[in-house]
């Protein structure tokens, strides 16, 4: 890494249906490069409360951050990046709604996800089904992997789709977005269209929506380019 590198902060922030043990392998890679990175453990009841457990990581970093955001996450570091201390966004198979929008507008006019399906609780709180997780959430995955994935599972209150971000950080922040062509929880019309709308520099992988698991090495290397790149943004 270079000496002169000046953005070595770095906030991993995780989607629906999951927690942050799933960045483990972007974790080790970026540490042995030298960076400071810290995991978001989401408590998916609400945006409010998803977008606060980000601020209190990014109010403890020490200077410019590379704010990181998969599925849902995207939703989250969207209205989170606005925090002074984020210097560049990164999009991982993300949402990324504009100010004003809900996630589930993000939707609108593009192609349903048969193999991404959500059981709902009486309660309002979504898991993914059981029996297709493998398939809708991370196909690439050996079986083991997968079947943590699946087990380990944090369930989300299914309203937050419906809460409309208020700010848009991707307006005013340098953007990167890593799309898993593979995708079966998006559209990938949908993907490339959000990733494009906010002017993100695109890396297309191969790979099921667990990307930010089993393609740790793009999705690293992703960060680490906006860290270099979003430093000069930031002077």
């Amino acid at each position: 890494m270079s000496t002169d590198l000046q953005i070595r902060n770095v906030v991993l922030v995780h989607g629906a249906f999951a927690d942050g043990s799933g960045w483990r392998g972007v974790y080790e890679n970026l540490t042995a490069r030298g960076y400071r990175v810290t995991v978001v453990q989401n408590p998916l009841i609400s945006l409010e409360d998803d977008v606060a457990a980000t601020n209190r990581v990014l109010d403890r970093q020490d200077g410019p951050t590379i704010l990181v955001g998969h599925s849902w996450g995207g939703t989250v570091i969207t209205e989170a990046g606005v925090h002074p201390n984020v210097a560049g966004l990164v999009y991982v198979s993300a949402l990324a709604p504009d100010a004003g929008e809900t996630t589930s507008q993000q939707y609108e006019g593009f192609a349903a996800t048969p193999d991404f399906v959500i059981d709902v609780g009486e309660d309002g709180y979504g898991f993914l089904n059981h029996d297709k997780f493998k398939a809708g959430f991370a196909h690439d995955a050996s079986d083991a992997d997968a079947a943590f994935l699946r087990d380990s599972q944090v369930p989300i209150n299914m309203s937050v789709f419906g809460t409309a971000v208020k700010n848009a950080a991707w307006r005013d922040k340098p953007t990167w977005a890593v799309i898993a062509t593979e995708d079966k929880a998006f559209d990938q019309a949908m993907l490339q269209h959000m990733a494009t709308r906010s002017g993100a520099k695109i890396t297309n992988v191969s790979a099921s929506h667990a990307l930010f698991t089993t393609q740790a090495g793009v999705v690293a290397d992703t960060i680490d380019d906006a860290a270099k790149n979003a430093a000069n943004a930031h002077q």
